[in-house]
């Protein structure tokens, strides 16, 4: 604790609720594009928050308005590998007339701060801002240098946040070999003496694709036998319903593992259903580890009501396991027949490391500490985070933003939902469970 200008004693548990609010109320949609609206201001408030403290922020913007924001703390052996802090500022964009509260506005209600990034993923922003700012203001140094970034763009794959730190300024991460980010230490109730807290080793591999057909253009009166719509849209469909099989990673068994000790109760692989149906809001996000995918997500054809078009077009986001990229894109141009061309939009590799070592140990301490019912477990996230950049240097990436959950938040259905939302608690959790990490990180 610290004492403020008023004189008054403040922690970061007293901050975090405000420096979350203050950062959803920054509108930082990303729409996908070169834009990135209130990125740049995100930017400086952050900067700003950390130069009150003592620090030397440096802000770096790879294009217009799209922004980022590096310190690094000095830790008390800075002959130590460094630890990395990342996070992004940028969220996904969010229409106010379907939520219950305006998604920038950082209403609290029901015990809860609610608004568009509160848990992707302004909550572990405004936790590391909290913690980082208490500790400097009562004079205690990290065990090692600890650097911080705060990210653009990572909701479009972070060409202009990560990939653009990485490829242009790595000496930013200079001696850095570990680092936690995003979608990571949340809880899971198993019953009143076990809280599992899932710790994100692996990450799927993405391949963002555009599918097209060519056909035969013609009056929509005619008969046509080759109608790029129809072809296209036959491929489509045998791609959206195709069932891929069930591959059980090292992350994935290890994580079946632990929550069969859990239950008491063997979990089939084969009968993933059953297992499924036992991990209530977070099936979804287990269930798409078990498989590779490619959901389709757009589509485009035609001018007119009374032409066939020429040329019939598709989105699909593909995601694969770690070790399944090949048998991933054999499937793939097998489901969709020599008539579909596949194109690149946007790729980026599967993830994996093993759930061991001092950061570990660190997690889990934390974690048992401020919930004594508390055992953390590697899972695999479905998605991709910024740590895939950040790989890239050799360093070892991890999800750990630690949320203590009440057993009836569908944590899953937050990311990117509406009525997205994090509690009050969860986040004074996150600042304690954190402190602690970093004195022993």
């Amino acid at each position: 604790m610290s004492e403020s200008s008023a004189g008054r004693t403040v922690s970061g548990e007293d901050e975090v609720v405000d420096l979350c609010r203050d950062l959803i109320r920054i509108d930082t949609s990303n729409y996908g594009d070169h834009s990135g609206p209130g990125e740049r201001k995100a930017a400086e408030w952050v900067a700003e928050q950390l130069a009150e403290v003592g620090l030397e922020p440096q802000i770096f913007e790879s294009h217009k308005g799209r922004a980022s924001t590096v310190a690094r703390i000095e830790g008390e052996d800075p002959s130590r590998p460094a630890l990395l802090i990342h996070g992004h500022t940028d969220v996904v964009p969010a229409n106010a007339a379907d939520w219950t509260y305006d998604p920038f506005a950082g209403e609290i209600a029901d015990g809860c701060l609610w608004g568009r990034g509160a848990v992707d993923m302004k909550d572990m922003d405004a936790m590391t801002l909290a913690v980082v700012r208490d500790r400097m203001r009562s004079g205690r140094k990290p065990p090692r240098d600890i650097v911080l970034a705060f990210l653009a763009d990572e909701e479009a794959g972070g060409l202009y946040g990560a990939r653009y730190l990485v490829d242009k300024h790595p000496g930013l991460f200079e001696g850095v070999t570990e680092a936690i980010g995003e979608v990571g230490g949340f809880s899971f109730t198993v019953n009143e003496n076990l809280r599992l807290y899932l710790v994100e080793t692996a990450q799927k591999g993405m391949h963002w694709m555009r599918l097209t057909v060519e056909g035969t253009a013609g009056h929509g009166s005619m008969t046509n036998n080759d109608n790029a719509i129809t072809e296209l849209c036959e491929a489509v469909g045998r791609l959206g319903r195709h069932q891929w099989p069930v591959r059980v990673t090292k992350t994935v068994r290890s994580f079946l593992d632990e929550l069969s000790d859990a239950l008491g109760t063997p979990l089939d692989p084969d009968n993933m259903d059953a297992t499924l149906a036992k991990l209530g809001g977070i099936a979804k996000m287990v269930g798409a580890t078990l498989r590779n995918s490619a959901a389709p997500t757009m589509l485009g054809a035609g001018y007119k009501v009374n032409v066939i078009p020429g040329q019939a077009t598709a989105h699909v986001d593909g995601r694969f396991l770690p070790g399944y990229e090949d048998e991933f894109f054999a499937d793939l141009d097998r489901i969709l027949g020599p008539r579909v061309k596949r194109e690149d939009v946007h790729g980026d590799k599967a993830l994996e490391t093993d759930f061991d070592g001092k950061l570990v140990d660190a997690m889990q301490g934390a974690l048992k500490a401020e919930d004594p019912i508390a055992r953390a477990v590697p899972y695999m996230l479905s998605g991709g985070t910024d740590a895939k950049s950040f790989d890239d240097l050799g360093i070892r990436c991890f999800g750990f933003a630690p949320l203590q959950l009440p057993p009836e938040l569908d944590f899953a259905g937050m990311f990117h939902g509406v009525d997205e939302r994090v509690p009050v608690d969860g986040l004074k959790f996150g600042v304690r469970v954190l402190d602690r990490f970093i004195d022993n990180a």
